[in-house]
């Protein structure tokens, strides 16, 4: 294992940026697309469903799961560039 340097100040402060970010992104996929939108959404058919329900029951289950992949990569990338790799 490499040494780690968690006491860096700027690693935080981007670790803490993206996940704000993928947060903001999971919530308005999960409650704006599915809940507050689903209306204006359904006027749209995805796979023969409309686009609000689609979002409600699946789309925010994807998105969600992409999501944990990018902040997977995206932490390997943040880890290396502040030499905190594993």
């Amino acid at each position: 294992m490499a040494a780690q340097n968690t006491g860096n100040g700027a690693y935080w402060r981007e670790h803490l940026k993206l996940l704000g970010i993928l947060l903001v992104i999971w919530f308005t996929v999960s409650f704006g697309a599915g809940i507050l939108f689903a209306e204006p959404l359904n006027q749209f058919h995805l796979f023969g469903f409309k686009l609000g329900f689609w979002f409600a029951q699946q789309g925010s289950i994807f998105v969600f799961v992409a999501l944990i992949f990018v902040y997977a990569a995206l932490m390997r990338r943040l880890d290396k560039k502040h030499g905190v790799e594993d």
